[in-house]
C-alpha cells in the first residue's frame, strides 16, 4: 500500500463539539464530534469496487490483503485520519425533526488522491456516535448488499451519486426488527464504505438555522463554497445566492435521472439530500417496475406515499425551499431565493422533457405537440402493468419505416410484448389506446427522419437494459447470507454496463417474477437496517 494522504479540513477548519465521550447528546455550535469506530470481532471481505479503488490510489493487492478489511472494519486507523461523526437535522417526512446526525456513519478522513481530488471515507455501520439517539449505530449485511450494489450500479448509469468501496462482514449478530412488528431478528452485520468528495445535507445547514446559531452556519456554508464549489469565488452574500441557485440545478439535474431510470429514492427527507446534487442513503429505495407513479417502496410512507415515484421532483422543490429558509439568515431577503426556486421548476421541466425525447430517439422535444404526445404515453403506461425498463428498451425495436395505419393493433404493439406483466389484458381498448399512441409516436418519428438504426443506438444510451431489480438484490442477499457472494459479484458486473446487450445475462433483464411481487425486500422495504 503507498502511504496514503489526508487532509482533513472539514475537522481542521469548522467548530468541533467540545465534550469528550461517545454518550448521546445534543452537540451544539459544532459541525462534528470526533468519535473512533467500535473494534469488530471477525471482519472478512464480501466485495470491493476496484474502480472506485483505483481512484483513490488503492491497489487490489491491498483491497484483498487483511490491512484493507483491518482498516475499512473500522479496525485499524491510519496515521493522519480524523474519525468523527457529523452534526445535521433534518425535516423528515414533512415534519421537523431537530438534531439527527451521523447516528451509524463515521468518517475516517479526507483522502488526497493523487490527481489531488479530495475524498471523504465514510464507514456505515461502524458503531454508536454521539448522534446514534436510542439506536445501536450498526448495519447488516442485507442493507449493505443493497447499498453496496446501488451505489455503484447507479454510477455506471449515469446518475449522479456517491460510491461504494468495500462490503465487509463484521463478524457481530445484530438485532434488527425489520417490519416494526416485533418479530425481531438477528442477522449478520455489516460496513460499507462510502466515499464522495463532501456528504454535507441540506440538513446540515438547517440545523444552525433553525438554533439561530448563524455564525456557524455562515461557517459551514463558507467552507462548503471554498472547497466543494471553488469556482464561485470568495463567499459573500451574492456567491451564497449563485451557491443556491446551482444547488437547485444539480437536484434538478439529479432527479430528472431518478425519472429516466425508474429509481425511487424512498425517504427523500431533507436529511437525505445533498448539496452536491448526489444521490446519498441508500436506504428503502426500489426500482419501479410495473409502471406507477404512486409508487414507494418504504412501508414507512405506505399510507402518505410522500416519497413515490411521481412526486419526486415537487418533494426535491419543497426540500430546496427548506434550505433556502436555512439560509434566509445569511441572505436577508427571501425574493431572490424564490426566483431560484421557480428557475428550479422551470429548469427541471425543461431537462425532463428532452430527457424523455432522448428515452423516445427525438431529435429534440417540440412543444406543444410533444406534450400531448407525452400525456397520452403516461397514460398508455397505467392501462395494464407495464414494465418500465422493458418496454423503452424494446421501443427502440420498432420499425418506424412502416405506415403505421397499414397494422393492425396486435401486429404494431408486436415487439412491445415482453414489458406487459399481464399479456391478457392487451385485447380491446386497452389494446387500442396503445396502438393509438403507437401510430402517433411512429408519425412523430418519421417528422424527424432518423433511421431506425441511428435511433436505436440513441434510445439505448438512455434507456438500460439492466437495473438493479428489487428481487435481484434480495436473491443476491438470501446467497449472501448463506455464505455464498458469488451473486454480489455477479451483479457488480452486471451492471457495470447497464446499457449493453450482455446476451449471456439476458434472464437479468426479465419481468419481476410473481414470487417477488410481495414478498418482502422485494417489492416493500422499511427503513430498518
Amino acid at each position: 500500500m503507498k502511504e496514503l494522504r489526508f487532509d482533513n479540513r472539514f475537522t481542521r477548519l469548522l467548530p468541533a463539539d467540545a465534550e469528550q465521550g461517545n454518550h448521546r447528546r445534543q452537540v451544539h455550535q459544532a459541525c462534528y464530534s470526533r468519535v473512533k469506530p467500535a473494534l469488530v470481532s471477525d471482519a472478512s471481505l464480501v466485495a470491493y469496487a476496484p474502480e472506485v479503488a483505483d481512484m483513490l490510489g488503492l491497489s487490489n493487492a491491498f483491497c484483498e490483503s487483511d490491512a484493507f478489511v483491518d482498516l475499512f472494519s473500522g479496525n485499524r486507523l491510519l496515521d493522519g485520519m480524523d474519525p468523527h461523526a457529523t452534526c445535521y437535522g433534518g425535516h423528515q417526512f414533512g415534519n421537523w425533526a431537530g438534531q439527527l446526525g451521523d447516528g451509524r456513519a463515521i468518517n475516517l478522513g479526507e483522502l488526497i488522491s493523487e490527481n489531488e481530488e479530495h475524498w471523504m471515507l465514510q464507514l456505515k455501520g461502524a458503531g454508536p456516535t454521539p448522534y446514534s439517539r436510542t439506536a445501536d449505530g450498526l448495519a447488516v449485511l442485507r442493507s449493505s448488499v443493497r447499498e453496496f450494489l446501488c451505489s455503484e450500479a447507479m454510477f455506471h448509469l449515469g446518475v449522479p451519486t456517491t460510491r461504494a468501496l468495500s462490503l465487509i462482514l463484521t463478524g457481530e449478530q445484530v438485532m434488527r426488527d425489520m417490519f416494526y412488528d416485533g418479530r425481531g431478528a438477528l442477522e449478520p452485520g455489516a460496513i460499507v464504505c462510502r466515499v464522495a468528495p463532501s456528504f454535507i445535507r441540506f440538513g446540515s445547514l438547517q440545523i444552525f438555522s433553525a438554533r439561530k446559531d448563524n455564525e456557524t452556519l455562515q461557517a459551514l456554508l463558507d467552507h462548503t463554497i471554498t472547497h466543494d464549489f471553488p469556482h464561485l469565488g470568495k463567499p459573500d452574500k451574492a456567491y451564497y445566492l449563485q451557491w443556491f441557485e446551482q444547488v437547485c440545478q444539480s437536484t434538478a439535474e439529479m432527479v430528472v435521472h431518478w425519472m429516466r431510470v425508474g429509481f425511487v429514492h424512498g425517504v427523500m427527507n431533507t436529511d437525505n439530500m445533498s448539496v452536491l446534487g448526489l444521490t446519498i442513503d441508500y436506504g428503502p429505495y426500489g426500482w419501479l417496475e410495473g409502471f406507477d407513479p404512486d409508487w414507494t417502496p418504504n412501508t414507512t410512507d405506505r399510507e402518505m406515499r410522500r416519497y413515490s415515484f411521481g412526486k419526486q421532483p415537487g418533494i426535491a422543490g419543497w426540500n430546496l425551499a427548506r434550505l433556502g429558509e436555512a439560509i434566509l439568515p445569511l441572505i436577508g431577503d427571501v425574493g431572490p431565493l424564490q426566483e431560484a426556486l421557480d428557475r428550479y421548476s422551470a429548469s427541471y421541466r425543461s431537462m425532463w422533457q428532452q430527457m424523455m425525447a432522448n428515452k423516445l430517439g427525438l431529435e429534440s422535444f417540440e412543444a406543444p405537440a410533444d406534450v400531448t404526445l407525452l400525456d397520452a404515453l403516461q397514460n398508455i403506461l397505467t392501462l395494464t402493468e407495464t414494465d418500465m425498463t422493458i418496454f423503452y428498451r424494446k421501443l427502440a425495436n420498432l420499425d418506424a419505416t412502416v405506415d403505421p395505419d397499414s397494422h393492425s393493433d396486435g401486429e404494431i404493439m408486436q415487439s412491445l410484448l415482453d414489458a406487459y406483466y399481464a399479456p391478457d389484458e392487451l385485447e380491446g381498448e386497452v389494446q387500442h389506446q396503445i396502438a393509438v399512441w403507437l401510430r402517433l409516436y411512429i408519425r412523430r418519428l418519421q417528422q424527424d427522419g432518423r433511421s431506425n438504426q441511428q435511433r436505436r443506438a440513441l434510445m439505448n444510451q438512455a434507456n438500460p437494459k439492466y437495473v438493479l431489480r428489487n428481487y435481484l438484490s434480495q436473491v443476491a442477499i438470501d446467497k449472501a447470507q448463506a455464505g455464498d457472494y458469488s451473486e454480489i459479484h455477479k451483479l457488480y458486473e452486471l451492471l457495470k454496463h447497464p446499457y449493453d446487450e450482455q446476451p449471456e445475462c439476458e434472464s437479468y433483464a426479465a419481468k419481476r417474477p410473481d414470487w417477488a411481487r410481495d414478498r418482502a425486500g422485494c417489492s416493500m422495504l422499511s427503513c430498518s437496517s
